[in-house]
């Protein structure tokens, strides 16, 4: 069996002085005078290589991806999810390719219109009263929730609410969006199976809790069995569940 062996050299190790990848033509604008010599940079210490080994070079670079479209993925909770083809094909139509953030917003009703179905669909599939496309990554949308969590508790006048418990298993955006949103940090730890240890959780368990974040299925790829149990401990201190699954599974 045919197996490729790749070179790992990179570009500038590959560089051979004087060889070039094209010609610049001979130009008819006329010269013009240089700088001072103390405006000028120094020489750029750039590879000198042909077009077939830049190429070559990239195209094997690429290889070296790891994609859901060449592998298995095994985050139990993240974005990289296999996405349909068809979504790519839609995605690039002159309609959304072409718009401008800046645009009349009378010029890309159609636009608006989709963004508006979509909230309504996630709001009935999810019974949710209101959704949000405002965050426009998974970070981001932590962020976001956990803002809502922060101002939350701001008008119900309860402002010693600063913690925010966070599984051992849980992505490393978890405790640094809590963090951003001004929160105290406290790490729950998992049980032998993987799970929220549910005993160390009603330990945590006070009313200086804000908020749990919990993501489902977790990165190990569990299922809480214990979910009502932990809503519960949570919510009888008064603070909230932030459900995080990349997915609706979190519902």
């Amino acid at each position: 069996m045919y197996k490729k062996t790749i070179d790992r050299t990179l570009l500038m190790d590959r560089s051979i002085n004087g060889r070039i990848s094209f010609e610049v033509p001979v130009s008819d604008v006329p010269n013009q005078k240089l700088p001072e010599e103390k405006h000028l940079r120094s020489q750029l210490p750039l590879p000198e290589l042909s077009q077939l080994e830049i190429i070559r070079y990239f195209s094997t670079l690429s290889q070296l991806n790891f994609s859901i479209d060449t592998n298995f993925y095994p985050l139990g909770s993240c974005t990289m999810k296999y996405n349909p083809k068809i979504n790519d094909e839609l995605a690039s139509l002159n309609g959304f390719q072409n718009l401008h953030p800046l645009q009349p917003p009378k010029t890309a009703q159609g636009a608006i219109k989709i963004l508006k179905l979509l909230q309504e669909y996630l709001g009935e599939i999810s019974g949710l009263p209101g959704v949000s496309l405002a965050p426009l990554a998974g970070a981001q949308g932590e962020y976001s929730g956990l803002l809502i969590a922060k101002k939350y508790h701001e008008r119900n006048g309860d402002f010693s609410r600063n913690i925010a418990i966070i599984p051992d298993s849980a992505h490393g955006t978890n405790p640094a969006s809590a963090a951003m949103a001004g929160f105290n940090v406290v790490t729950v730890k998992s049980d032998s199976s993987g799970n929220i240890d549910l005993k160390d959780l009603k330990n945590l368990a006070t009313d200086k809790i804000a908020v749990l974040m919990l993501t489902i299925p977790s990165t190990l790829g569990l299922f809480e069995p214990n979910i009502l149990a932990i809503t519960k401990t949570v919510h009888e201190t008064g603070g909230l569940i932030y459900a995080d699954g990349a997915n609706l599974n979190a519902l």
